[in-house]
C-alpha cells in the first residue's frame, strides 16, 4: 500500500499493535547492547544457532554436505555475517537476499592513544563516517571494543554502559571564551583532532611528570591485563553511552544511537530467522565498512560474500565457476539500508513530494547517489513494479523517496556493489532523522512495517 498521505497508526488492530511493540522492544533492546559491528555479529550468530543454524564453514570442515531445507552461517572475522536458509529450487537459479550494514559513526581511538596535558590525560581518536564534530562533544561515551595480546588473548571492552561504570567525554570551549570560536562555520567549530576523549584526572604519584597517565595505564593493567603497547593492536571505539529508548509522549519513536543501519540490520534478521522451509533459498548478508566506503576485508567490496555463496555451492554439490556465476547473476536483493526522513524544521532541504515521513511505512530509493545520481545503483522499473506487487499482496505500507534535493548532496549503500553481479538490487528500509548524530529518532510503526516488508520479500521474490 504506497504512498500513505497521513499516518499508519491507527490502521492497526489491537494483535498488530501488540506485536509491533513487542517487534520494537527486541530492537532496543538489540541497540542498547550490540554497538559496534563485532558485538552485533555475535549476538546475529547466537539468535541464529538458538534458530538451528549451523556454521558454514565447520561443516565444510568435516566433509559434510548440504541439501534443501539446511540452515547454515558463515562469519568473516567476526565482524561480517551471513545467513542461508537454502530452498528447494536450485541455487543457480539464484537467491532472495537482504543485505544490510552494521558499521556505525564513532570515535575511533588511535594506536597511540594516551597522553597527557595540564595535568589531564586524554585519549586520542580518529573519527569513522561521515558526522557533524561539533555533535560529539560534552556527551557520555562508552568504550567498547577488542584489545588483542601478542600472547593471543583477546580481551573484550565495554566501559560506560553498566550505571555502575564511569564514562568518558569530548570537552568543548566554554562560552565565555568562544567569541572566535564561534565565527568559524560548522564543520570547523570542532576539530577532528580536538575530538579527544578526557580519562583521568587522578595522578598516581605526588608532582611526577605524566603521573595522571600512568594512573591510567596502572588502572587498566591492573583490572585488564592491558599494557600501554596493547593499544597498537587493539580496536577501540567510543560511542553514546546508555540504552535506545521510546521517544515522544506518546512513545511512538525511538531514540537511538546506531540506527543507521542497525535498524534494517536487525529487522532483516528477524525476518530471516523467522523463515520456514523455502522455495527459493533464503540470504541475510550483514557486513562492516559502508560508513567508508564497503572497503577492506570486511566490507561488501570483499570477496567474503561471494566465496561463501562458493562454499554453499560446493557443499550442495553443484559448484562450477559458471554455476556460481549464474547463482549471483540470478538473485533478487533489497539493499536495507535507511533514508532520510522528512523534519519540519528544516523543510527547505527535502522535496516533500519525493521524502520519506517517519510513520508512513518502510521505504524504497529507486536510487541514491550524489546530485546526478552519481554512485547509484538505480533500480530497473521492472524490478520495483515486481515489488510493489509482493508488497500490495501482503498488506505492506511503504513510500518511493529520495534522500533529499537534487543539488544539495546524497549518499550510497552496498547496492552497486551487488549490481556488479548482476543480479536486481534495490535500496530500501526506514525512514531516519538525525541521521549519523549520536543519536537518531525512527518510528515504531516503520520498524514493524520494514519486518513485514522483508518477510514478504524473501518468501516471495
Amino acid at each position: 500500500m504506497a504512498e500513505e498521505k497521513t499516518s499508519i497508526w491507527n490502521q492497526y488492530s489491537e494483535e498488530e499493535k501488540q506485536e509491533l511493540e513487542a517487534l520494537n522492544r527486541g530492537y532496543r533492546e538489540f541497540l542498547s547492547n550490540c554497538k559496534t559491528e563485532r558485538e552485533s555479529v555475535t549476538e546475529a550468530v547466537r539468535q541464529a544457532e538458538a534458530a538451528g543454524y549451523r556454521d558454514l564453514y565447520e561443516v565444510v570442515k568435516n566433509g559434510g554436505t548440504l541439501a534443501a531445507g539446511d540452515k547454515v552461517y558463515a562469519v568473516n572475522m567476526k565482524k561480517a555475517v551471513v545467513l542461508f536458509n537454502i530452498g528447494d529450487e536450485p541455487l543457480e537459479q539464484g537467491m532472495n537476499i537482504l543485505g544490510a550494514h552494521i558499521d556505525t559513526c564513532r570515535l575511533d581511538v588511535k594506536q597511540n592513544p594516551l597522553y597527557e596535558d595540564g595535568g589531564l590525560a586524554y585519549l586520542d581518536t580518529h573519527y569513522y563516517g561521515g558526522i557533524k564534530k561539533y555533535q560529539w562533544v560534552t556527551l557520555p561515551l562508552a568504550l567498547h571494543g577488542v584489545v588483542a595480546k601478542k600472547d593471543g588473548r583477546v580481551i573484550d571492552i565495554c566501559i560506560g554502559e553498566d550505571e555502575a561504570d564511569p564514562v568518558f567525554c569530548v570537552t568543548d570551549l566554554l562560552i565565555h571564551l568562544s567569541q572566535e570560536q564561534l565565527k568559524k562555520n560548522a564543520a570547523k567549530v570542532i576539530e577532528g583532532e580536538n575530538l579527544d576523549i578526557l580519562v583521568g584526572n587522578y595522578p598516581l604519584k605526588k608532582d611526577d611528570k605524566e603521573s595522571v597517565k600512568d594512573g591510567v595505564l596502572k588502572l587498566i593493567k591492573d583490572k585488564y591485563d592491558i599494557d600501554a603497547e596493547d593499544f597498537q593492536s587493539a580496536e577501540l571505539a567510543l560511542v553514546p553511552a546508555g540504552k535506545a529508548r521510546e521517544l515522544g509522549f506518546d512513545r511512538s519513536m525511538i531514540l537511538a544511537y546506531g540506527q543507521d543501519d542497525r535498524v534494517c540490520a536487525y529487522t532483516s534478521l528477524v525476518a530471516m530467522l523467522a523463515t520456514g522451509r523455502m522455495k527459493r533459498t533464503a540470504c541475510c548478508l550483514l557486513v562492516d565498512k559502508e560508513e567508508i566506503g564497503s572497503v577492506g576485508a570486511t566490507g561488501m567490496q570483499s570477496h567474503f560474500f561471494e566465496n561463501a555463496v562458493a562454499e554453499l555451492l560446493n557443499a550442495c554439490g553443484a559448484y562450477t565457476d559458471l554455476t556460481l556465476r549464474r547463482t549471483l547473476a540470478n538473485c533478487k536483493m533489497l539493499s536495507s539500508d535507511v533514508s532520510s526522513a522528512y523534519d519540519a524544521l528544516y523543510a527547505s532541504a527535502y522535496d516533500k513530494k519525493n521524502v520519506s515521513y517517519l510513520g508512513r511505512g518502510m521505504v524504497f530509493n529507486k536510487f541514491t547517489g550524489v546530485r546526478g545520481k552519481s554512485g547509484s545503483n538505480d533500480a530497473n522499473a521492472e524490478y520495483l513494479a515486481e515489488l510493489r506487487r509482493i508488497m500490495d499482496g501482503n498488506n505492506v505500507h511503504y513510500q518511493l523517496a529520495e534522500l533529499g534535493k537534487v543539488d544539495l548532496g546524497g549518499g550510497g549503500t552496498i547496492a552497486y556493489i551487488m549490481s556488479l553481479y548482476g543480479m536486481q538490487v534495490i535500496d530500501s528500509g526506514v525512514g531516519v532523522m538525525s541521521m549519523h548524530a549520536p543519536w537518531e529518532v525512527t518510528s515504531k510503526v516503520d520498524v514493524y512495517e520494514a519486518r513485514k516488508a522483508y518477510t514478504a520479500f524473501l518468501s516471495e521474490a
